[in-house]
């Protein structure tokens, strides 16, 4: 009779483990799942943002040389600009959206850590702060010197206020990614060059300095990670030209579920 309990315990626990374990891969495979379908509509949106762009520019050209066309034809032209410029930022808005989900995996933030990132946007005007998206984000014109990955001494204190948050009990169960984002704008200068050598360098190694600072004011750096996108998630259109725009030069940091 004893032996028959034994067994009888036995199975139970190994029917457990099967009913359990497989509740999780199937919570994992359907994550999977939502997330490669999330990716291909990213990729999708960001394909049909790259041929608005593209056709935006060659309106922007015909308008510049509208000399030699008459004044129906620069209306018509301007009216198609605006209808473009207003389709592109539209799907940039989006874009920036559905990635910031992508990286969170769906999870929102609790209301007292929204509303403590909340207040310290306020506070800052470097800084804006997206509670649907869960995404602090700092304006790379008053947090580097153009061409530079060194953070502007106004602005450490700003990340030393953001140090204490991430610190704080509200926030221990989430990590902390920070992307680096730069506008269209070329490298030019030998000297920016040998240090940065593309947007993609520029946008990297800004991310590893505030990385380093947060890491300076006492985040463990096993809650840290460092992206740089370089020009190529721009959250408006560049200038004609690669003249770029000072809205895509930023620096975003995501709360993220521990172990993301």
């Amino acid at each position: 009779m004893m032996q028959k309990a034994k067994i009888s315990l036995v199975l139970t626990g190994f029917i457990a483990v099967v009913f359990f374990g497989g509740c999780e891969s199937s919570k994992y495979d359907d994550l999977k799942l939502r997330n490669r379908s999330q990716q291909e509509r990213i990729d999708e949106l960001e394909s049909e943002h790259n041929v608005s762009m593209l056709e935006l520019s060659q309106c922007q050209n015909q308008l510049s040389e509208g000399k030699a066309l008459c004044a129906a034809d620069n209306e018509a032209l301007t009216r198609k600009v605006a209808v473009l410029q207003g389709d592109i930022d539209k799907k940039s808005a989006l874009i920036e959206k559905m990635q910031a989900e992508l990286i969170r995996g769906g999870v929102a933030l609790p209301p007292e850590l929204a509303s403590e990132l909340e207040k310290f946007a306020a506070q800052n005007d470097m800084i804006t702060f997206d509670e649907g998206s869960g995404m602090v984000k700092f304006k790379s014109d008053l947090l580097f010197n153009p061409g530079s990955d060194v953070v502007a001494a106004n602005a450490i204190s700003a990340i030393t206020q953001l140090c204490s948050i991430v610190n704080s009990k509200m926030a221990s169960s989430f990590d902390v990614v920070i992307a680096g984002h730069t506008d269209d704008v070329p490298i030019g200068k030998p000297e920016t060059k040998r240090l940065h050598p593309s947007n993609w360098h520029l946008s990297a190694h800004r991310a590893i300095s505030v990385e380093r600072i947060m890491e300076q004011k006492g985040v463990s750096p096993g809650r840290l990670s460092v992206r740089g996108f370089g020009q190529y998630r721009p959250v408006e259109a560049n200038k004609p030209g690669r003249k770029g725009n000072p809205k895509n030069r930023r620096v975003e940091i995501y709360l993220v579920p521990a172990g993301a």
